[in-house]
């Protein structure tokens, strides 16, 4: 993580995400630009968090290590999401690992100023208060995708969810795309991961190409998503 010093791009990112309307009183004195290369983690499970952060620009993937030691998808954390909420007021440790897919800035309120400045503060608590809902609702959207839906549409659904976006925009599963670590996440065995891949290219879903498996048909792959990851 790096600490940013632009007051400009602070600014701007404030104005998009409406920011100001967050909270009672001007918090801009303790707002901080926090910036995370792509695959850095933003929090790991078991630590305690530091910041409130709000996502400005990028996305994460958010996932949780099991007792045997594998890794499971539970969402992808998009722009404009609060991250922090459930760990500052619960008072709790880091439940989840969070890891930005892309290049990622966020703002961020620390624990400390949350306490001493936020704490009782109407209009952020109602804030808080709809995010966890929001939170309540994907979680259990998303549980219902990993329990009922097809590897296939699982997979399509990450790829739309947190694929790389090419120039041309379409979605890829890039080249360098830990196919292991994959089918960790979506749950199933690598040899089963490879043949729905090599089924969605038959298909004339997917194409490999040197970047990976690239999008062909984007009616297709949004119609066996269905419900997105999110």
């Amino acid at each position: 993580m790096l600490k940013e010093n632009n007051q400009l791009l602070i600014d701007r990112y404030i104005e998009q995400l409406c920011i100001d309307n967050i909270f009672t009183n001007d918090v801009r004195p303790f707002l901080e630009l926090l910036f995370f290369r792509k695959n850095e983690f933003i929090c790991r499970e078991g630590e305690e968090i530091g910041y409130l952060y709000f996502i400005a620009s990028g996305k994460a993937k958010v996932f949780t290590t099991l007792s045997n030691g594998k890794s499971l998808l539970l969402c992808f954390y998009p722009k404009n999401t609060v991250l922090g909420d459930i760990e500052m007021f619960c008072d709790k440790a880091v439940a989840t690992n969070v890891q930005v897919i892309e290049d990622t800035y966020c703002i961020g309120i620390s624990k400390e100023n949350i306490k001493k400045y936020l704490w009782e503060d109407p209009k952020f608590l109602k804030y808080i208060c709809n995010s966890l809902g929001q939170k309540l609702y994907r979680s259990a959207k998303n549980s219902a995708i990993n329990l009922l839906y097809s590897l296939e549409k699982r997979l399509s659904s990450y790829i739309l969810a947190g694929g790389e976006l090419l120039e041309n925009g379409c979605r890829v599963l890039p080249v360098n795309e830990n196919l292991t670590e994959l089918s960790e996440l979506l749950g199933t065995s690598y040899r089963h991961l490879h043949r729905t891949l090599k089924g969605l290219c038959e298909k004339g879903v997917l194409k490999k190409t040197g970047k990976g498996y690239e999008v062909v048909d984007n009616k297709e792959i949004s119609r066996l998503a269905a419900d997105l990851y999110s």
